[in-house]
């Protein structure tokens, strides 16, 4: 199936979702706006039924098959969310699914999905390995391929979140910013604003590490596994090409940055690939002034990897402060070093004292601070303090 979706199949996707997917909130955010020098809304797709939008495609997917197909069940690869959506959407409609992931996956997006009721197979080190395993169950089990977004009805399904854009935003010009991995979520937002809400502009974004619509080799790893997708769908970069007015690209440390922003300022938890939209307006990367909408596509992450990006995000923004200095080997060194960062209002995080192995002077030994400041500005006040008071600083992150 390979013809492209228009407004009138996605007003049936969402006749077909109503009762299924819920209407997420936009939100405004006047903090993160005051960061992006410009009025900020957030859609908050990770409030969404399995915690992302992956279930509107999916459902509306599944509901469509035969009742043949039904019988013979459904199969999928997927980095985790997709993989969610057509496990729970399996289930209510009560027929088998099998979902391939990368083995690398994060454990709450596998075990989510085996909580579905679904079989999960772990094969490969990213999306492209598992999908040629799911391809081969697809032939040798008879189970229909539920594609993660290269499927008009896939599409049609994410485009609902178009339509209630339509409907939610303020009248007048602004620009929608969207999460680019396979295209399927820009592609439907794209059709649905063009036909109902042409004034609006869409910006995809995509992860610096793996961004090959916007002519990028992937890299290696990223924290927005939902969007690393070496290879765009062939029906959706043709939509993507036609009707996003720009794309961009954010690296990880601008996308932990924004996932902490959305934690402590619009007290959402949003995964990787959710969080990059408000990277990219954060940092200045999505052109014009006006209003923007950020669309936060998903907020599965789990604990590990949420505790790991907080402290990354807190690091790169400054209010995590590693320093390494040189003191003297004597009874009392330690806390006069304690004593200086007390004054400069900074909070000792760890120590680590080092005697040796470390290319010290006889009578020198080593202390690795982490330290919470206020921010970047702050860790620099640190830092000058503990220069002015004699001591050699040395900054690890």
């Amino acid at each position: 199936m390979s013809v492209r979706p228009g407004i009138a199949e996605i007003e049936e996707a969402r006749a077909r979702l109503a009762g299924t997917a819920r209407t997420t909130p936009v939100y405004e955010s006047d903090s993160i706006g005051r960061l992006a020098g410009r009025s900020v809304l957030l859609k908050a797709e990770n409030l969404q039924r399995t915690g992302a939008f992956k279930i509107r495609g999916a459902y509306n997917t599944i509901a469509q098959l035969s009742e043949q197909e039904r019988r013979a069940g459904v199969v999928t690869a997927s980095a985790g969310n997709h993989g969610q959506a057509v496990a729970w959407a399996a289930r209510q409609t009560g027929i088998p699914a099998t979902i391939v992931v990368p083995e690398t996956a994060p454990l709450s997006k596998i075990e989510a999905a085996r909580a579905y009721g679904a079989r999960v197979e772990l094969a490969g080190e990213d999306y492209d390995e598992a999908l040629a395993v799911a391809r081969d169950l697809e032939q040798t089990t008879g189970a229909t391929f539920v594609h993660a977004f290269d499927d008009p009805r896939v599409i049609a399904g994410q485009g609902t979140l178009g339509l209630e854009l339509v409907e939610q935003l303020p009248p007048g010009p602004a620009t929608v910013v969207v999460p680019v991995g396979g295209g399927g979520l820009v592609s439907g937002i794209a059709i649905a604003l063009a036909a109902r809400r042409p004034e609006l502009r869409v910006v995809g974004v995509q992860a610096a590490a793996c961004a090959p619509l916007a002519g990028v080799e992937p890299t290696g790893a990223t924290i927005a596994d939902g969007i690393a997708v070496k290879h765009p769908g062939e029906l959706t970069r043709p939509i993507v090409d036609e009707l996003i007015d720009e794309l961009v690209v954010v690296d990880d440390e601008e996308i932990s940055q924004a996932l902490v922003l959305l934690l402590e300022r619009a007290k959402l938890v949003v995964e990787g690939a959710g969080a990059a939209p408000v990277a990219a307006l954060v940092s200045g990367r999505v052109s014009g002034d006006g209003p923007a909408c950020a669309v936060l596509a998903g907020g599965n992450v789990d604990a590990t990897t949420l505790n790991s990006v907080i402290r990354h995000g807190l690091t790169s923004s400054g209010r995590h402060l590693v320093v390494s200095l040189s003191i003297p080997d004597r009874p009392g060194q330690l806390a006069r070093v304690v004593g200086l960062i007390a004054e400069q209002r900074a909070n000792v995080l760890s120590i680590e004292h080092h005697r040796e192995g470390r290319r010290l002077g006889v009578l020198e030994t080593e202390a690795e601070l982490t330290l919470e400041t206020r921010g970047e500005e702050h860790s620099q006040v640190v830092i000058r303090g503990l220069a002015e008071a004699g001591y050699t600083v040395r900054r690890l992150r």
